[in-house]
């Protein structure tokens, strides 16, 4: 402060000593009017002395406070044009109208006044015009503000835009986008190799030829895992330990896991060619948990039939490959393991009761009456869940309904939950998803579940399930139960009625034995027809009404070819037919000349649109469906959307287009 300012005579002060003075003069006056004369000149000549250097004062003080707010306004520009952060204010029609040097730098121009919003943040746009999507309140009712990150060439920068001021603060956070991309690319995965089908391929070779193989493939291996930067420890002969960075991972998921297909070609001159199976996790921090991960993702692609990689990356599951079948196991000691330990959960409980998918068809029939008579075969109460009806089991629950003891045994989904009981038993057939049974309820309900699945396992399974007998190898849940039935009592003896069904559900599965069929097939169908079995019966629940023929063909007829060996046929709206139609309609297309796969999209009874899927192996439907929801096996798929039939045909030529860009739609 400068020293004029300091020596200053402030306010009142001044005022009593001029009036003290008055009164003085006026004293002296009274005694001496020539001494109070002088005395009032001086007094007049002081007060003017005093009253100049005010005025002079008060001009020095504005002088130097216009100069002082001129070089704080100077100052003031200089430093918000030079804050290391942007600034841009914006006009109601969302026109830039003044921008610090900050934001010109960012985009290399002089001034960017009169610019577009819409030009300069592109990606700002949709949050701007919802206000407060990406974003969050400040206050209640302060100002809103909205917070994102946008990319200005190679530079990142956290935007936060204040919508009631039209006003936008950039930072520039690239050094910390850098850091964070390399901290996420140099988490840890952690993945488990598996040699799925070893015992098979190297059946009859002596010991120095299965060596032989062994270092053959696992040389493959090495060579794989050197050149994507991925850590590989051998567990046992045919099981790895993989170490690898998240950025390798990326590359394996975009290289598509390469390595299961150069194996397979490698040993594709073995009667069986050797197949890997991968799990991979990703994401949790604690080594334990990416263990876990890692393991239950390996589960996850034996359950699907291995050949494939399966990576779970948090909530994101994937899966790479599985473009060849199951293989067929040619021992039965898992079936025998299986068989005796659902014995002893029957035994061990008060009631059974088994259940099947919606919409059931034979196969779940077949192998509901072949669970229920495992458990009478040890006196235990059973039932089979069953809520009504279709056209697809109509004519075989009419042969079952001639034996009145096993109608019996049959009962609603409402029954069950009524007699379900904490020591009572569940046993699920031909589906592993909760959702897809006949009652999702049950599932919850019982203690212990049991799941005997013949479909490639699928994201949703029933986790808690105290026994877990899934083959993707095997043409059937009707062929699982057979074999089940062969170990599990040793005087088991069907009735004919019985090995009929169960015939029957292997039968419709296989499309007469034609496809998804291997030696165990045969051999359960043989134990089956020894049993009493009877063909005829079976052509007969599977004769097919002229109508249905007739319906069939004209749904053919309005077929057409995609991507030159795909057949797609879509019923026109409003037309329903049966799921059983729909399939049938499927194999039919598959048989006709350069079809690799077909397609068929129809309105079904219960409102949904239900897509039914089949190839012969060149193509995987199983992955088609699965990206719309459903499931199934490679060469054998479904699902069930909501919506129109239109809606339904452009999401699977989605899907569709989708596959062939990435990977190619056949093998």
């Amino acid at each position: 402060m400068p020293k004029f300012l300091q020596k200053r005579w402030h306010g009142y002060y001044t005022v009593w000593a001029f009036a003290l003075m008055l009164v003085l003069v006026i004293i002296v006056t009274r005694y001496n009017w020539a001494l109070g004369i002088v005395s009032l000149c001086l007094v007049v000549a002081l007060c003017y002395a005093v009253l100049k250097k005010e005025m002079d004062f008060r001009k020095k003080l504005l002088e130097y406070i216009n100069g002082l707010s001129f070089r704080v306004k100077r100052v003031e520009g200089e430093a918000i044009n030079t804050l290391p952060f942007g600034i841009v204010l914006y006009s109601e029609d969302r026109v830039v109208e003044w921008n610090n040097r900050f934001v010109c730098t960012m985009f290399g121009q002089k001034s960017l006044v009169g610019a577009s919003l819409s030009e300069l943040f592109p990606d700002l746009m949709p949050l701007l015009a919802e206000k407060r999507d990406g974003g969050r309140e400040a206050h209640k009712d302060g100002p809103k503000e909205i917070e994102t990150e946008i990319q200005v060439g190679e530079l990142h920068y956290h935007l936060i835009l204040n919508t009631d001021e039209r006003l936008i603060y950039l930072y520039d956070v690239t050094e910390m986008v850098v850091l964070r991309e390399k901290y996420e690319a140099e988490k840890l995965a952690i993945g488990i190799i598996m040699m799925d089908n070893l015992d098979e391929a190297a059946q009859g070779m002596d010991d120095q030829q299965r060596t032989s193989l062994i270092a053959k493939v696992t040389s493959e291996i090495t060579e794989w895992a050197k050149h994507y930067e991925v850590y590989l420890r051998r567990l046992s002969s045919d099981r790895y330990l993989m170490m690898l960075n998240y950025r390798s991972l990326q590359e394996l998921e975009k290289s598509r896991f390469v390595i299961l297909d150069e194996v397979r070609e490698m040993t594709a001159e073995l009667k069986v060619p050797m197949t890997l199976s991968i799990g991979l996790g990703f994401g949790p921090d604690s080594i334990s948990e990416l263990g876990e991960l890692a393991q239950s993702s390996l589960d996850m692609a034996l359950g699907r039939g291995g050949d494939q990689a399966a990576v779970k990356a948090g909530q994101r599951l994937s899966f790479y490959g599985g473009k060849s079948n199951a293989v067929e196991k040619r021992t039965r000691v898992r079936a025998r393991v299986i068989a005796h330990a659902l014995r002893d959960l029957m035994q061990e409980s008060d009631k059974v009761f088994i259940m099947g998918h919606k919409m059931p068809d034979m196969d779940v029939i077949g192998a509901s009456i072949g669970v229920l008579k495992a458990a009478q075969m040890y006196n235990v109460e059973a039932y089979i869940v069953l809520p009504g009806t279709n056209p697809s089991i109509e004519r075989m629950m009419t042969q079952v309904q001639k034996d009145e003891k096993l109608v019996e045994r049959f009962i609603s989904p409402e029954q069950a939950l009524q007699l379900i009981s904490p020591h009572s038993l569940l046993v699920v057939v031909d589906t592993h998803k909760a959702s897809m049974t006949i009652e999702p309820k049950l599932v919850h309900h019982a203690s212990r579940v049991v799941v005997v699945d013949h479909h490639r396992r699928g994201e949703e399974f029933i986790n808690d399930a105290v026994l877990v007998y899934m083959e993707p190898y095997a043409s059937s849940a009707c062929e699982l139960v057979t074999e089940l039935l062969q170990y599990i009592h040793e005087k088991i003896q069907l009735t004919p009625l019985e090995a009929t069904m169960l015939l029957a559900g292997i039968t419709v599965d296989t499309k007469h034995f034609a496809l998804h069929t291997g030696s165990r097939t045969f051999e359960a169908a043989g134990f089956l027809r020894r049993s009493g079995a009877d063909t005829i019966q079976i052509q007969r629940m599977l004769k097919e009404d002229l109508q249905e023929y007739l319906a069939k063909s004209d749904i053919i007829k309005h077929a057409k070819m995609v991507y030159d060996h795909i057949a797609l046929a879509v019923t026109s709206p409003g037309t329903v037919i049966p799921q059983l139609l729909i399939a049938q309609v499927a194999d039919t297309l598959l048989n006709m000349t350069d079809v690799v796969a077909s397609f068929v999209i129809s309105e079904r009874p219960d409102g949904l649109i239900g897509i039914s899927a089949r190839s012969f192996g060149k193509m995987n439907v199983q992955v088609v469906m699965e990206r719309l929801g459903g499931g199934g096996h490679l060469t054998n798929a479904a699902v069930q959307l909501k919506g129109t039939v239109k809606e339904a045909e452009a999401q699977l030529l989605e899907v569709l287009a989708q596959i062939e860009e990435k990977e190619g739609l056949f093998e």
